[in-house]
């Protein structure tokens, strides 16, 4: 399988999603590890419709989250195989007893142009959020497209529909993936790459203090550039505090969000001249050390090698940074914190 994207529960469990079949038109499998991923269940498949996910360019790939009571939320872009009409927003969750995933649903109901891959987020009081980037309906170019959100205040039983989030003109890179994340606190973020006046690809942060209801929005990098980055982003909690991490110009940074103002400080480069990193990926473990892992090398149709460096909560080096080749075409690297105080990093 490729693609790998985990989540860790209250309880320590480690769950993880990836992608297997034609990258056009494959199936997202689930496993689980309670022993911090030194052994894992047997693999289930998240899709009903077969080849129904996508995993062709690196960002359109399954997104997963897990909830307070642990209950575990899938959301993916719908391949071209999944139906006529418009490429699909699917969203699934397990089922109570942990057994098989529920059918899909289209949580995508106004819009059409979904590209760019949409995400999903989950917090302890069961508000489940679904996030992704397209155009309205008469609205056709890149900097038209905005951030859409559906919310679900019942653990994914049922969302509402959907609406933009943001007010600012600033359109989404069409083919670059997005964040979102639910904080401990009820704070819903949202990062992602505009695309205003063709040249203006930069990072916006999206920040919601009243569970999604509403949202401010800084920009936190630049990137003049006439061409699509298919970039993707990367959030982690932890006791040191909330973090986000994103590409800018062939680099992958990492910097800490304030919950109070929507802004990020802190921000440091990993480290190295090396200029083709991307696909960032954030642990935090106990201590509050911070791991940032990214990919090197990586581009359409291209395999390349998974990086990591880990720092301490204000941001110095800790450890002397890792490289192991062998990340496939069109993979993606994630990684979590393991019981021991080490992290995991899975390519």
């Amino acid at each position: 399988g490729i693609q790998p994207r985990v989540a860790i529960d209250d309880r320590g469990t480690v769950h993880l999603i990836y992608f297997r079949g034609e990258p056009s038109h494959g199936d997202i499998f689930y496993v689980r590890s309670t022993g911090g991923g030194g052994t894992f269940s047997d693999p289930m498949r998240v899709n009903s419709a077969a080849g129904s996910a996508i995993a062709t360019g690196s960002v359109r790939g399954a997104q997963i989250a897990v909830g307070g009571t642990g209950l575990v939320h899938v959301a993916w872009n719908g391949s071209r195989s999944s139906g006529p009409g418009s490429t699909p927003m699917f969203y699934t969750r397990l089922n109570d007893p942990g057994t098989a995933f529920e059918p899909e649903r289209n949580i995508m109901r106004g819009e059409y142009n979904l590209d760019g891959g949409g995400t999903v987020a989950a917090d302890r009081s069961g508000h489940v959020y679904i996030v992704w980037h397209a155009n309205a309906p008469g609205e056709r170019d890149e900097g038209k497209r905005r951030v859409w959100i559906a919310r679900s205040a019942d653990d994914g039983r049922s969302f509402d529909r959907e609406r933009s989030v943001f007010d600012e003109p600033t359109g989404a890179c069409g083919c670059c993936g997005l964040g979102a994340f639910a904080d401990r606190r009820g704070g819903v973020y949202v990062l992602f790459r505009s695309a205003f006046e063709v040249t203006n690809r930069d990072m916006y942060l999206l920040a919601s203090r009243d569970l999604g209801e509403h949202f401010s929005g800084i920009r936190i990098d630049r990137w003049n550039a006439g061409v699509c980055m298919m970039s993707t982003q990367a959030f982690a909690e932890g006791s040191s505090g909330l973090f986000t991490a994103w590409e800018t110009e062939g680099q992958v940074y990492v910097g800490r969000i304030d919950p109070r103002t929507g802004t990020v400080s802190n921000v440091v480069a990993a480290p190295g001249s090396n200029r083709s990193r991307k696909h960032p990926a954030l642990a935090v473990n106990a201590r509050g050390d911070v791991l940032l892992a990214w990919t090197e090398g990586t581009a359409w149709n291209k395999g390349g090698s998974a990086a990591w460096q880990a720092f301490d909560a204000a941001g110095r080096t800790n450890s002397e940074p890792g490289h192991a080749d062998g990340v496939p075409v069109w993979g993606l690297v994630s990684a979590y914190a393991r019981p021991d105080g080490g992290f995991a990093v899975v390519y």
